[in-house]
């Protein structure tokens, strides 16, 4: 009502209308009327008709906290996966999920509840669907903003014939790293070249739980510039099969934030989640077989899977990780392996499940042994590439607790090993810390599959993989 009165009327403005509808009250039937009613009455002195119904149809940057039984428009960019949590006041369970969409304007989160979580399966919604949010309250999220919230009386409807509509796609959306801007954006696309290794970490969320994230880094096309890409509680089952460096990838529903220069190169970083969608632009097969030389071999503390070091013709290092529990196949080093592969994650080939295959072959004389990766302690440069070094232990190892940023309690131990050329540090935390606190001054150790860190003190040092091994020199 108040909308319509001054769109009819542009001399007025919210202050003089309150103050019509204080003096009617105040002089017409005071005691009588609500401030709606006295509104009828101004209308009319007004000469204004407020027979047409309420606007209920709205572009996203005009939603306004408190809004109720409106419809919005907009198109999906991230369906996140549906949550379950106890409520507080009874110890129910209870559900609920987050869409994100966004129109030519502006972009809002969509809150389902309960039954409605399961909306997005029933209607086979995609991100870069057009859809009809109707009979929605506005209400306002942890960050103050209006998120939507979708009730039992509402409804998802998908508009097929979009192309009437001036709603932007997920590809006019896209930027590129050029087109990255310098100040934080919310809810786009990004489309770019992996420069480094696509590696998963652990870490713990804000609710106290271990979850994982997807770490790389992306560039423009002549590599001038890269950012910083991070996609927090990753499910793995949505990385791609093959994600490798030179991979060209699109990140759908990401967002732009100030990067940290301790951890990157002070650029702009892009931070996903979730409902980031992760898109191959050139997809790759992943029929192809690989065959590699076994370097170094470790079983993890669980036993149901190997890891490994190995290399291919090319003497690229690969770290592959073999599922014991479905392959029963003893590799050692020097074995030459032939696989098809689960999933290839940088340099991380998996053979982890039914879909995959591994098998000895004998001999291959065109895959290099382990020489080309050994190295001297000068020689040492802070690469991802796998060192070989063949050291003396100079100093009992140490072993300290360490609390990590995310809260975590972890042991890690060190050493000084040193070779005719110089001495370094040799770190291992968690379980590797129990590796190096079995070593003894004056032994003479092969490490194998080290990889070299700048330490707290900003010198070179040397830290264990898990599929790093050490062996003792007689």
């Amino acid at each position: 009502m108040i909308e319509t009165i001054l769109e009819e009327k542009q001399d007025l403005d919210h202050g003089k209308l309150k103050a019509l509808i204080e003096e009617k009250k105040a002089n017409v039937g005071a005691g009588y009327l609500t401030d709606q009613g006295a509104l009828f009455l101004v209308a009319a002195d007004l000469g204004i008709s407020l027979e047409k119904s309420p606007k209920s149809e709205y572009n996203l940057k005009d939603i306004f906290i408190g809004a109720r039984d409106i419809s919005i428009l907009g198109r999906i960019i991230t369906i996140n996966p549906i949550k379950s949590f106890l409520k507080r006041d009874s110890d129910q369970e209870a559900r609920n999920r987050t869409l994100t969409i966004f129109d030519k304007e502006a972009s809002v989160r969509i809150k389902l509840w309960d039954d409605l979580v399961d909306i997005p399966e029933i209607q086979n919604l995609r991100v870069g669907d057009l859809i009809k949010v109707v009979n929605c309250q506005i209400k306002s999220g942890l960050d103050n903003r209006p998120v939507v919230n979708l009730g039992n009386n509402g409804n998802i409807e998908v508009i097929r014939d979009d192309k009437k509509y001036e709603i932007p796609s997920i590809t006019d959306i896209t930027k590129s790293i050029d087109g990255i801007p310098s100040e934080p954006v919310d809810n786009i696309a990004v489309m770019g070249k992996i420069v480094s290794d696509p590696r998963i970490t652990q870490f713990t969320n804000n609710r106290g739980e271990l979850s994982k994230s997807l770490q790389l880094m992306l560039s423009n096309e002549d590599n001038t510039r890269q950012i910083r890409s991070i996609i927090w509680n990753i499910n793995e089952a949505i990385i791609p099969k093959l994600l490798t460096r030179d991979s060209q990838i699109k990140l759908i529903g990401v967002r732009t934030k100030v990067g940290n220069p301790n951890f990157g190169n002070g650029d702009m970083e892009i931070h996903g989640d979730e409902g980031t969608t992760i898109e191959l632009v050139n997809e790759k097969s992943t029929d192809e077989n690989f065959l590699l030389r076994i370097l170094s071999k470790r079983v993890n503390t669980l036993g149901n899977f190997s890891s490994y070091l190995a290399i291919n013709r090319e003497a690229y290092p690969f770290v592959l990780k073999v599922n014991n529990e479905i392959f029963d196949l003893e590799l050692d080093v020097d074995n030459i392996i032939e696989c098809y592969p689960s999933r290839v994650l940088g340099n991380t080939v998996e053979v982890m499940d039914q879909s995959s295959f591994i098998q000895k072959i004998e001999g291959n004389e065109d895959i290099p042994d382990k020489s080309v990766l050994e190295i001297k302690i000068r020689d040492i440069a802070t690469t991802n590439r796998p060192y070989i070094i063949e050291a003396i232990v100079l100093q009992n190892p140490n072993k300290t607790d360490v609390n990590t940023k995310s809260g975590d309690t972890v042991t890690v131990a060190d050493t000084i090993v040193g070779d005719d050329t110089g001495e370094i540090r040799l770190v291992g935390w968690r379980d590797n810390s129990r590796v190096i606190n079995q070593l003894k001054i004056g032994e003479r150790i092969r490490l194998v599959g080290v990889e070299a860190a700048q330490g707290k003190e900003g010198n070179l040092e040397l830290s264990l993989r898990p599929y790093s091994d050490i062996t003792i020199i007689n």
